[in-house]
């Protein structure tokens, strides 16, 4: 396998890096530190979608008759990495939207729905931002499990239930739900996709505050909430399959590795600009070693992500690579976080705001957020089970 890029990726890269640094205020650190949970940040979050549509970036590894680039499994990697790398926001038109809506409705979608929709998260506008209603309060990790129901009444679908975790319902326009159809059907059997508009009478979300007091998380009640039977996407009760296409997008995980980088890189500048018993602290073999050894992890999150790319590259559908990459990526993220507190003492548990907080309290934010990342986008459990089972050929119990 050659590791190197070709000089077309490594262009990319090198423009990607330019925005950044034009784009982006010079203080800008992005990630947890910058969430877009104030309406000043999700402003900035929008123009900075409109710029990357502008660049073509937003959708690039879309098809050029839907507004894509065209570009190639490793040039979309190289864009990942980077604007995970430097924090850039609204790369993803909320939830999903670039990620897998769009994708989604070039497969299964109605050539009116294609049309309406896939315009909206190219352009970058508000209109294009999507949240995804997958998880419900009895249905997590076990997503067969959805209770939602949706019930064709003549010309339309009425949606009775409750979603939780959804991240940014508060800010979106439409979300991708998934309700089940066929409640007399095996669980994986009766389960179909809609779009459903945000604004539609019925609907209610309430804010869920994460403990790094971030507002992302929502709870969404649907109560008689009526769509047209046109907002159905595929088939009816094909909707478990359907979903299950998604896992063979682009999904490689390298903004785990790209943002660990990045916060290691603040910690050791952190590590060699501040003094403790009259000499850095940089120079302390205990915090070299503790430092040295994150970014072995570090550099391997990345390469785990690489080969996931790669082989997506080659017609590959990665399953159980796709899942080392996340369960490691998560890992790797929380020794990261444990190794910041030790580095810094004390002062990592001041929060975003504290005058004293070193790096504007980002260690004390990430150390917070990391159990919300092993569960978020299935648990860390279901993946090692997924592990175990495509990669390893275990049984299912013995």
């Amino acid at each position: 396998m050659d590791f190197r890029f070709s000089e077309k990726e490594e262009a990319l890269r090198r423009e990607v890096i330019e925005f950044c640094k034009r784009e982006l205020p010079p203080d800008w650190r992005g990630g947890l530190l910058e969430a877009a949970d104030t309406d000043e940040a999700w402003a900035f979050s929008m123009k900075m979608s409109k710029k990357l549509a502008q660049k073509g970036w937003l959708t690039m590894a879309w098809p050029k008759e839907y507004g894509g680039m065209g570009a190639s499994i490793m040039e979309q990697l190289v864009y990942r990495e980077e604007t995970a790398y430097w924090g850039v926001p609204g790369t993803g038109m909320g939830v999903g939207g670039v990620d897998w809506v769009g994708p989604s409705l070039m497969i299964y979608g109605t050539e009116e729905q294609k049309k309406t929709y896939l315009p909206m998260i190219a352009s970058g506008e508000e209109d294009g931002v999507w949240c995804t209603g997958y998880s419900e309060p009895g249905a997590g990790s076990d997503f067969a499990s959805i209770q939602t129901r949706a019930v064709r009444e003549g010309d339309e679908y009425v949606i009775n239930g409750q979603k939780v975790w959804t991240s940014e319902a508060h800010r979106s326009r439409w979300c991708w739900l998934a309700a089940r159809t066929d409640p007399d059907a095996p669980k994986h059997k009766g389960i179909s996709v809609f779009i459903v508009d945000m604004k539609s009478p019925g609907i209610t979300v309430r804010p869920l505050i994460n403990m790094a007091g971030i507002h992302s998380f929502n709870e969404v009640f649907f109560d008689d909430v009526r769509i047209p039977a046109s907002n159905l996407v595929g088939e009816e009760n094909r909707g478990w399959y359907q979903l299950m296409v998604s896992l063979s997008y682009e999904r490689s995980g390298v903004g785990f590795s790209a943002m660990a980088r990045r916060t290691l890189y603040d910690l050791v500048e952190y590590a060699r600009e501040t003094k403790r018993d009259g000499d850095v602290i940089a120079k302390d073999p205990l915090i070299r070693q503790k430092l040295a050894e994150i970014a072995v992890e570090i550099e391997v999150a990345r390469y785990l992500s690489y080969r996931v790319a790669w082989m997506q590259s080659k017609g590959l559908i990665p399953i159980h690579e796709a899942s080392m990459g996340k369960v490691f990526g998560d890992e790797v993220n929380e020794r990261l976080a444990n190794v910041g507190m030790q580095v810094m003492g004390l002062y990592c548990q001041l929060e975003p705001g504290s005058k004293w907080a070193p790096l504007r309290g980002r260690i004390e934010r990430m150390y917070v957020s990391v159990p919300g990342f092993k569960i978020a986008a299935g648990s860390d459990e279901i993946q090692k089970n997924i592990i175990a089972m495509r990669g390893l050929g275990l049984p299912r119990s013995y």
